[in-house]
C-alpha cells in the first residue's frame, strides 16, 4: 500500500476541519470540525503504523487513546453548548463574548458631577423625595 493515498486523504480531512473551525459560528459545527481534524490525525497514525510495520502497533494504540479523548471532549463540549443554548437561546460563538466578565470601569456610566450620584442614592432610599429633587433641579436650570 502506498503511503501517499491515506496521507492525502488525511490532509484533505484536516484542511476541511480547519476551515470549519475558522469559518463557522455555530458551536456544534465547530465541534464537528474538531472531530474531523482528530480523525485525520488518527488516519495518519494508522497509516504510518502499517507502513512502518511496527511490531507493537503503537500507532493503533495511540489512535484508540485519541478516540477515547475525543469522545470525552465531545461529551463535555456538547454539555457546555446545551447549557449555553438554554441560557442564551442560541449556540452562536459570537454571542459567547457576552458571558465574559467586564471591567468594573466599563460598566460605570461616565459622569463627572456628584449630584447625579447623590440623586441615585436618594432615589434608592426614598422615591418620592427623589422626584421632588429632580423637579427642583429642572426648574433651577436655565
Amino acid at each position: 500500500m502506498h503511503l501517499a493515498y491515506p496521507a492525502v486523504l488525511a490532509v484533505l480531512l484536516f484542511c476541511t476541519g480547519l476551515y470549519g473551525v475558522l469559518a463557522r459560528r455555530n458551536a456544534i459545527l465547530v465541534l464537528m470540525s474538531v472531530e474531523l481534524m482528530l480523525n485525520a490525525v488518527n488516519l495518519n497514525l494508522v497509516a504510518f503504523d502499517v507502513w512502518l510495520r511496527d511490531a507493537l502497533h503503537s500507532g493503533q494504540a495511540l489512535t484508540l487513546s485519541t478516540i477515547a479523548i475525543a469522545a470525552a471532549e465531545i461529551g463535555i463540549g456538547l454539555a457546555i453548548v446545551l447549557a449555553v443554548y438554554r441560557n442564551r437561546g442560541s449556540s452562536d460563538i459570537d454571542r459567547l463574548r457576552d458571558t465574559a466578565e467586564t471591567d468594573e470601569a466599563e460598566t460605570v456610566p461616565a459622569g463627572d458631577d456628584d449630584e447625579s450620584d447623590a440623586e441615585a442614592k436618594q432615589a434608592a432610599e426614598d422615591p418620592a423625595t427623589a422626584t421632588a429633587g429632580k423637579a427642583k433641579k429642572a426648574e433651577a436650570t436655565p
